[in-house]
C-alpha cells in the first residue's frame, strides 16, 4: 500500500510530530517513509540527498530583556534594555565562534527585536526572537546551556533581567543509509545517476525528522534552478520542476511496491 502524507503546518514545525503521535504510522500501516524539498541552490534536473543526517534540529528562542524606563534625554535615571539587546545579540555569536567546537555546525540567529514606541522614551522592555540550529543532540544541549548562561549574564551587569524561553522540538533529519541509497538509485533513474548530488547538510529545518524518527526513509532535494534562497522574498517555484518530482514519487512506489 502507498500512503501519501499531506502534512499540515510544516513551516510552523510542528506538524509533523502531531501526525506521528495521532498514530499516523500504526493506523495506515507504514513501513519507511520519504519526503521531498525543492533547492534553489541546485539545477534543474538535478537531485540532491546525503546519508545520515542532512537537516538540522531546529529551537525557537525568546528573550525577555527587562530593564527601566526613562526619558531618552535622562537615560542615567533608567536601565536601557535597548542597549543590553544590542550587547546580548553580539555576545550570542560567540557560542559558535567560541564555545562549539569548529568542526561542529551550529547556527544562533536573531531575527526579531521588538521594543519601544516613541523616539524619545527609553522603553520598559525588549524583546529578542530568533532560532537555534544544531545537527547533534550533544551540540544541542551545549548550546541551550550557554544560551542561557550568556543572555542572563550579560543583562545582569546593567541591572536588567533576561527570561528565556527556548520551545520547539525539531530534531535533526537524519536519513537512513540504505533508503538513502534506494532513494538516490531512483533519482537516478529519472534524472541520471551523475545528476545526482551527494549534498552537504544544511542547516534547515524539517519537522519530517520526527517521521525518520518512527520509521527509516530518507528525505531529498529536488532542483529548482540555481537562483533567490528559501524565504527569500524574490524566491520563484520553477513548475518546471513538478514532472522531476512527480516522475520520482511514481518510479519509487512503482519500485518499492511487492510485484
Amino acid at each position: 500500500t502507498v500512503v501519501v502524507i499531506f502534512q499540515p503546518n510544516e513551516e510552523g514545525l510542528t506538524g509533523g510530530l502531531a501526525m506521528v503521535e495521532d498514530r499516523l504510522m500504526e493506523r495506515f500501516g507504514i513501513g519507511e517513509v520519504f519526503g521531498m524539498h525543492t533547492s534553489p541552490s541546485h539545477d534543474l534536473g538535478r537531485f540532491a540527498i546525503c546519508a545520515g543526517p542532512m537537516l538540522a534540529a531546529c529551537d525557537k528562542f525568546t528573550i525577555e530583556i527587562s530593564g527601566r524606563g526613562s526619558h531618552a534625554g535622562r537615560p542615567h535615571e533608567g536601565i536601557d534594555p535597548v542597549v543590553v539587546a544590542a550587547q546580548t545579540i553580539m555576545a550570542l555569536q560567540t557560542i559558535a565562534s567560541r564555545n562549539v567546537d569548529p568542526l561542529d555546525a551550529v547556527v544562533v540567529s536573531t531575527c526579531m527585536l521588538r521594543g519601544g514606541e516613541a523616539f524619545n522614551i527609553i522603553p520598559e522592555s525588549v524583546t529578542l526572537v530568533g532560532t537555534i540550529r544544531t545537527l547533534s543532540e550533544a551540540v544541542r544541549a551545549q548550546v541551550h546551556a550557554r544560551f542561557r548562561a550568556i543572555a542572563e549574564g550579560t543583562a545582569a551587569p546593567f541591572g536588567a533581567t533576561a527570561q528565556i524561553v527556548i520551545e520547539g522540538d525539531v530534531p535533526v533529519t537524519v536519513n537512513d543509509p540504505e533508503k538513502t541509497s534506494f532513494a538516490r538509485r531512483i533519482a537516478g533513474e529519472i534524472v541520471g545517476a551523475a545528476n545526482v548530488d551527494d549534498m552537504r547538510p544544511i542547516m534547515g529545518a524539517e519537522d519530517f525528522s520526527h517521521m525518520l524518527k518512527r520509521r527509516p526513509g530518507a528525505f531529498i532535494m529536488l532542483g529548482n534552478g540555481k537562483g533567490p534562497g528559501l524565504h527569500n522574498p524574490r524566491y520563484n517555484f520553477n513548475d518546471a520542476a513538478i514532472p522531476l518530482g512527480v516522475s520520482y514519487w511514481v518510479r519509487l512506489a512503482e519500485t518499492a511496491m511487492p510485484a
